[in-house]
């Protein structure tokens, strides 16, 4: 029951059940959120775990498969989970961010209930309230393909998820406190993978098995706050085969670049000698390289690996170069059976062009970052509340942040950040990073063209180095120091969108805004109704729902 307390919170810790005869399948989780102890570093803190797992459980899906999941928040305090990279289709309602969702109280449970439209790929879950996502609660999540739809290589032998992420000692209170107060949360303490951290020679258990002579599908997300993360497979060679949603050319790398928020899949085959191998991941752009390793290792083998490892690559052109290597393939179906490359996005006119540009500022003694001198914070009402109960004036304004920054922003307007785009429009959007740290930009509900990335300021004159054939459609961009990034999309998905900094510490501290894009007919074509469900808080609290849209 919706809301209701937790009277059976332990009676079923995973259920899953598949009903085939009406439509597509839906499948049934109970997943039940609670504290916990665990030492991703060697000293114990408090962690977020689900049913009991640090990370949280895989969640494996098909295509178009209806995901209903019963949270139960047995913390002290709300609590809510986004989907990152899942898009959502006419359904904002379940994208678990607090512009759109009223969090779920301590003590009670909320179903969320989503489907993964004409999506395939690989994504991950994780809190979006607080700071929760400092502590755990992500997982993995991957929407496999049809059996219908062909996939450009063959089927490996086994599928993995692998989580990559920077890390803190202090607990997410703790750092919540830190940036409350105005300090910053400084370098990670180390980096982990499937949430744990080990040392070359250590006697650590393998995270992974091969066969000799197979191949494996590797799926690479960096689930973490702020660091960039370069990973490698000592003496193994990774063919990269999608990201983000995107079946991509395949081509072999030594190591890969991962941003805060992007994933990649990679097939990996078991063709050196058959002993044990380290994975690695670092840090890239901090002024010290934190990293850690995971034994990958060959069935049957206890042979220890080498102590050499793969050096990272140095500075980031080099990864700019990578950037420009991914191409998109455009002979191969996604989710559906026409080629991806059927979609001719650079022949679409640009109706509208926003800039956003980093802002960092002091306001009353604090740090504060946004976009074009706009720093948001999140309402007691969630926008999108707001907006479908006709009573989005009480609560925030629209178009606060101009399509263009100033030349010079000095201040910052702290306020809910909010901007209308119109239904179905093309539309070019320029992240200008003119700091000298590392960025990434997620946004939530779509997929988009990553044209460009370029050194210095846009300008209109820059489309001419535009891809307008290939760039890989995906949900995060990297900006990289004193650069610039381009997307294209079409914003054709209605409802209330976010647009943020993937960096955790710029987003709680006000780098993003959210994307109002409102059907003018009102109908269930564009939009689905309210979920019966759904928590009411704020000012609508208590309130009959609106009408219902209708076809």
């Amino acid at each position: 029951m919706q809301g209701g307390k937790l009277l059976t919170v332990f009676v079923c810790l995973v259920s899953t059940v598949a009903l085939v005869n009406a439509g597509d399948p839906y499948f049934y989780y109970t997943w039940n959120v609670t504290y916990g102890t665990a030492a991703p570093l060697g000293i114990p803190q408090q962690v977020i775990l689900i049913n009991g797992q640090f990370p949280g459980p895989n969640l494996n899906s098909t295509s178009n498969n209806n995901v209903v999941i019963n949270v139960f928040n047995n913390l002290d305090e709300p609590f809510l989970l986004t989907w990152s990279g899942l898009q959502h289709r006419k359904n904002s309602w379940q994208d678990g961010v607090t512009g759109t969702s009223c969090p779920i109280p301590a003590g009670t449970n909320f179903t969320y209930h989503f489907q993964p439209k004409d999506q395939i790929g690989s994504y991950f879950y994780y809190p979006s309230t607080a700071l929760h996502r400092f502590a755990g609660g992500f997982g993995g999540l991957r929407v496999n393909s049809r059996l219908l739809i062909p996939v450009p290589y063959a089927d490996p032998e086994d599928d993995y998820t692998v989580l990559i992420n920077d890390w803190y000692t202090k607990s997410h209170t703790a750092l919540k406190n830190f940036l409350d107060s105005g300090r910053t949360l400084g370098s990670p303490d180390g980096v982990l993978i499937n949430g744990k951290s080990s040392k070359v020679g250590g006697q650590d258990k393998p995270l992974f098995t091969m066969k000799p002579g197979k191949t494996y599908k590797y799926r690479i997300c960096n689930v973490g706050f702020k660091s960039t993360l370069n990973f490698r497979i000592q003496g193994h060679k990774m063919k990269l085969v999608e990201m983000e949603g995107s079946h991509v050319l395949q081509n072999d790398y030594d190591s890969l670049d991962v941003h805060v928020g992007q994933c990649f899949a990679v097939l990996v085959t078991a063709d050196q000698a058959a002993k044990n191998y380290y994975m690695v991941a670092s840090t890239r752009f901090l002024k010290k390289e934190v990293s850690t390793v995971g034994v990958m290792s060959y069935e049957g083998s206890n042979v220890q690996p080498s102590s050499e490892l793969p050096k990272a690559p140095v500075g980031w052109a080099w990864s700019l170069n990578q950037f420009r290597s991914f191409r998109w393939n455009l002979t191969a179906s996604a989710a559906r059976p026409n080629p991806q490359g059927s979609y001719h996005y650079g022949k679409i006119n640009i109706t509208r062009t926003i800039k956003l540009a980093n802002t960092k500022s002091v306001v009353n003694g604090k740090i504060r970052f946004g976009f074009n001198g706009v720093s948001h914070v999140d309402t007691e009402t969630p926008l999108k509340l707001a907006e479908y109960f006709e009573m989005s004036e009480k609560v925030f304004k629209y178009n606060v942040i101009k399509d263009e920054p100033e030349a010079k922003i000095t201040t910052l307007t702290v306020e809910p950040n909010v901007l209308n785009i119109t239904f179905r429009t093309f539309v070019e959007i320029v992240f200008e990073n003119h700091e000298k740290s590392m960025q990434s930009f997620h946004l939530d509900g779509y997929s988009f063209f990553a044209v460009a990335s370029e050194p210095g300021s846009w300008t209109p004159e820059k489309r001419k180095n535009y891809n307008l054939l290939d760039a890989v459609s995906r949900h995060t961009v990297q900006v990289y120091p004193k650069s610039w990034s381009a997307i294209l999309l079409t914003f054709d998905n209605a409802g209330m969108w976010n647009i943020r900094s993937e960096n955790w510490e710029r987003r709680y501290l006000g780098q993003q805004l959210y994307v109002s894009v409102l059907s003018p007919e009102k109908s269930l074509r564009d939009e689905y109704n309210i979920p019966l469900n759904t928590n009411l808080c704020g000012i609508v609290k208590g309130l009959p729902l609106p009408t219902p849209y209708t076809i």
